[in-house]
């Protein structure tokens, strides 16, 4: 089993990355955005907003690992407290945790993709450019081991992403 993180900023491409990924390990997806406009449009609010979607995740991934899946969390992971999150659990499951950490190495081609999701507002919550680069400035750099993918340069990343994820299990 191995427990991966896709994290990065709004629009970098994580989603789609972890659905193409997932599909060739196999492994089960879950996006702390999901769970998070889920509690929101159940009425569910919190004084740190995020913050219960991603323990929900936690223990949905747990649960998926117990079971012998693969997990991909799919999140941003802004800052270091939510990263010893997924350092916790795979510790505690005795997993490998291995970062795949999303970019868009082009600033006109990432707000593109923010401003198209937006337009689209398949649900509440997506954020538009504006808070995308809040959020940049709120994101820590990473430390440690782990795969940066460039969504805007890779053709087709996932054989790279499994490869990495592979050589780790």
């Amino acid at each position: 089993m191995v427990l991966a993180v896709f994290a990065g900023l709004p629009g970098v491409g994580k989603s789609t990355l972890a659905a193409a990924v997932a599909s060739e390990l196999p492994a089960a997806v879950l996006a702390v955005d999901t769970v998070d406009f889920t509690l929101q449009r159940y009425g569910v609010h919190e004084p740190r907003p995020g913050y219960a979607a991603y323990g929900v995740v936690a223990a949905l991934a747990e649960e998926q690992i117990r079971i012998g899946h693969h997990v991909i969390i799919d999140a941003v992971n802004p800052v270091k407290a939510a990263r010893e999150l997924w350092t916790d659990l795979a510790d505690r499951m005795a997993v490998p945790l291995r970062v795949v950490e999303v970019v868009c190495g082009d600033d006109a081609e990432h707000r593109r993709r923010v401003e198209e999701r937006y337009q689209a507002r398949d649900h509440e919550g997506v954020p538009d450019w504006v808070r995308v680069l809040e959020r940049q400035a709120e994101y820590e750099p990473y430390l440690g081991p782990r795969l940066v993918v460039d969504t805007h340069l890779a053709k087709d990343p996932v054989p790279q992403v499994i490869d990495y994820l592979d050589a780790h299990r």
